[in-house]
């Protein structure tokens, strides 16, 4: 088991997409009652006394979407300035990028994941339910020129849908410093829509671009578990998140910590995550907070999909927006 290192935190588990692979049009909206959120003030508390102290210095902002909850800047620039702080990320389905990217790239995030499943706006309403593909669109434009180094956009391959698209977003690469990161889709969000459709392998995928525009190994900062590879003289790179076919356990440096305040040791596991906001709450001094991560930390099982079948069911009662993805 790598170090862990990294914890992506969600902001919120509210998001203006309905996409089909985690908020699909027919999930009731029971969104978490914004007392419940933990406050910016306990986040900064939590990254400052008990993550940071442990060692885990490289923060993640995911949600819902990250950008819908107010006062997300003024957070951004707090955390910059906490002495220690090695990274600040943030995952966005890029809809509020066009106003904001210039403003979050001040305040000190370093990097940003966009999510583009489709460069076809029909298809991309059709994904997200939404249609926004030119104001997303846009976003990255405004990313780009903000100056977000590497920009990443990562594309959820849904079968039948949008895979043929697979090579046309991998040459975004050749003659942009892009990073296209394509998803396995995963049972997590729309576990009826996964049975309907299945997933495509991630090796399925890559042979497609390379018998358009051969592929090597390539490399990109960032603090993921996708395997990168490069179209011969391009630009930016493609890499592929399998978490369906190829387990990537061994290398999970992560936990995630949800918009309520339980800390989560996996993705896919919901079954030992530990509750912070209560006894922050209660008044928990750093040193009872800190213990309550090392136990997390020292259990983190190393978990593979394929062999969660047996396990609790309550592993995927949260939907991926609610987990933070």
């Amino acid at each position: 088991m790598n170090t862990v290192n990294y914890l992506r935190i969600s902001l919120v588990d509210r998001c203006n997409f309905r996409c089909t692979y985690c908020m699909p049009e027919d999930t009731p909206l029971n969104y978490l009652p914004k007392p419940e959120l933990l406050t910016y003030e306990e986040l900064l508390r939590l990254v400052k006394d008990v993550f940071l102290p442990l060692g885990i210095d490289r923060f993640r902002l995911t949600g819902g979407e990250p950008l819908v909850r107010r006062g997300v800047v003024g957070f951004v620039e707090a955390l910059a300035q906490i002495k220690g702080v090695a990274d600040i990320s943030m995952t966005t389905n890029g809809y509020f990028l066009e106003e904001l990217a210039e403003d979050l790239k001040n305040a000190g995030l370093h990097r940003i994941n966009i999510s583009l499943d489709s460069l076809d706006p029909a298809i991309f309403q059709q994904i997200t339910g939404r249609p926004y593909w030119q104001k997303v669109w846009r976003g990255i434009q405004a990313a780009y020129g903000a100056g977000f180094s590497p920009l990443k956009l990562n594309v959820v391959v849904l079968p039948g849908i949008n895979e043929q698209e697979v090579p046309d977003l991998a040459a975004l690469t050749i003659d942009l410093p892009w990073h296209v990161r394509f998803i396995e889709f995963m049972p997590v969000g729309n576990e009826a829509y996964f049975q309907k459709t299945g997933w495509v392998n991630s090796e399925t995928l890559r042979q497609r671009i390379r018998e358009r525009f051969g592929l090597a190994e390539g490399t990109c900062l960032g603090n993921g578990p996708a395997d990168v590879f490069q179209i011969p003289g391009a630009q930016g790179t493609v890499g592929f998140i399998s978490q369906m076919s190829e387990c990537f356990c061994d290398r999970c440096n992560r936990v995630r910590l949800s918009s309520d305040g339980w800390l989560r040791p996996c993705l896919l596991n919901e079954i030992e995550q530990i509750d912070l906001k209560t006894p922050l709450r209660n008044g928990a001094t750093a040193e009872a907070l800190q213990d309550l991560l090392r136990n997390l930390l020292a259990a983190k099982p190393e978990i593979n999909y394929k062999e969660q079948t047996t396990r609790d069911t309550r592993i995927y009662s949260r939907t991926m927006s609610q987990i933070g993805g």
